[in-house]
């Protein structure tokens, strides 16, 4: 079965360019782009792997994140979040919300990959 990926994030660019790298790897990605019913999505899709955007319009993606880790059904899902800010405060934050990887935008195809497999328990 192949592992799906939900990528929150509401830069088309940035949608595009993960989801062909992680397509081309082998991953399913399914992507969304809104805070507010970001959660409903993530129930519905269950999926193995949630890249989340720290910037979203609605909600941001901490708040997010922290009821992800509220929600025993999600709890133990990895969730990689990205920004476009990598001060060191928005590293610490996710530290403490719960964030399994953080990585600061722009990154390589590689850093992705590398992160997402090892978040996925394949790398």
């Amino acid at each position: 079965m192949t592992s799906q990926v939900l990528l929150i994030e509401d830069e088309p660019n940035i949608i595009e360019a993960i989801t062909f790298i992680l397509s081309r790897d082998g991953w399913q990605v399914r992507s969304h782009s809104g805070g507010n019913d970001a959660m409903e999505v993530i129930r519905a899709r269950q999926p193995d792997l949630i890249m989340l955007d720290v910037m979203l319009p609605g909600r941001s993606g901490f708040d997010l994140l922290a009821d992800i880790r509220a929600d025993p059904a999600l709890a133990q899902t990895p969730v990689l979040m990205l920004t476009a800010r990598g001060q060191r405060k928005d590293r610490e934050m996710a530290e403490r919300a719960g964030a399994s990887m953080f990585m600061t935008k722009p990154f390589s195809n590689a850093e992705m990959l590398e992160a997402v497999r090892t978040l996925a328990g394949g790398g």
